[in-house]
C-alpha cells in the first residue's frame, strides 16, 4: 500500500495558499495538505502536530521568514523536503539559502505545471528514502529511560519556559532524550491534552492576566511566547471565545 505523503503550506498570503490546496491535484501523487501556517513562527508552533515529510515555504514572512524557519526546520527535521518560494526581485536573497538543505525554488507566481513536477521529484525522493522518519531503536531506548525524564519533570521545564518562542514537541524531545513521536504519545496519554494544547494553555492563561493591564495585543504576544500577533490572535479566540479587542472591551 502506497504511503500518502503530508504536504505543509507555509505563506504570509491567504490567497496563495487557497490557491495551492485548490490548484494541485494532490490525491493523484499520493499527497494531502495536512496544514498550513501564515508565518514561520506560526509553523513553528504547528509543525509538531502537522508532521509534514514536504514543506512550501514562502522567503518572505513577517516574524520569522522562511530562511530563518529553514534554518530551525532542518535542524530539528533533518528529512523535512523543503521547497522555498520567492518572487524573482528576492531571488538574490533567496540564495542565502544555498548552504541550507533547500530540495528547490520555486518563482511566484508559480505555474501548476511545475508544482506538480517538483512534488513528483520529491515524491521520488521519500519513495527512495530508506529512512522511517522514526527511529524505532530510539523509542525502544526512551522506554527504559532514567525515571529523572518523566512527564512531570517535563511539565515543570514547560511551565518555566513557556515563554521562549522556541520552545516546542522537538526541543523538548531532543533535551530530554526522547523522539519526538514517542514525546508526543507519552505526553497525550499522561496529561490528556497534546503538547501544543498544553503550551498555548500555560501562555494564554498568562495573557489573560497581563490583558487585564490593557496592553496592546503585539505587547502581550511577545511576552508569552507568541511574537506572531496573528497566531497569538488565533490562540487567544480559542481559548477565551473572543477576539483580543473584544475581550479586552468587557474588562
Amino acid at each position: 500500500m502506497n504511503r500518502t505523503y503530508r504536504v505543509m503550506i507555509i505563506d504570509d498570503e491567504e490567497s496563495a495558499r487557497k490557491l495551492m490546496r485548490a490548484g494541485i491535484k494532490w490525491d493523484t501523487l499520493n499527497m494531502e495538505v495536512v496544514g498550513e501556517a501564515a508565518s514561520g513562527i506560526e509553523a513553528i508552533n504547528v509543525i509538531d502536530d502537522v508532521k509534514p515529510d514536504i514543506a512550501f515555504v514562502d522567503i518572505s514572512m513577517p516574524f520569522m521568514d522562511g530562511i530563518e524557519f529553514t534554518k530551525t526546520a532542518t535542524d530539528r527535521y533533518p528529512n523535512l523536503i523543503i521547497i522555498i518560494m520567492t518572487a524573482i526581485n528576492q531571488f538574490e536573497y533567496a540564495r542565502k539559502c544555498v548552504s541550507l538543505p533547500v530540495f528547490d525554488y520555486m518563482l511566484k507566481p508559480m505555474v501548476r505545471a511545475e508544482i506538480s513536477d517538483v512534488l513528483e521529484r520529491a515524491k521520488k525522493r521519500l519513495d527512495e528514502s530508506k529512512d522511517s522518519w522514526e527511529d524505532s531503536k530510539a523509542e525502544i531506548e526512551t522506554e527504559n529511560s532514567d525515571e529523572n525524564n518523566s512527564t512531570e519533570l517535563i511539565k515543570k521545564y514547560v511551565e518555566d519556559n513557556f515563554t521562549d518562542s522556541m520552545l516546542n514537541l522537538t526541543f523538548l524531545a531532543q533535551y530530554f532524550g526522547f523522539s519526538a513521536s514517542y514525546l508526543s504519545r507519552k505526553f497525550k496519554q499522561d496529561t490528556g491534552k497534546n503538547f501544543v494544547e498544553y503550551l498555548n494553555d500555560l501562555r494564554m492563561k498568562k495573557a489573560v492576566k497581563i490583558a487585564k493591564s490593557n496592553i496592546k495585543m503585539y505587547q502581550i504576544a511577545a511576552e508569552v511566547g507568541i511574537p506572531d500577533p496573528n497566531y497569538f490572535s488565533k490562540c487567544f479566540k480559542k481559548y477565551t471565545g473572543m477576539s483580543y479587542s473584544d475581550y479586552i472591551s468587557t474588562k
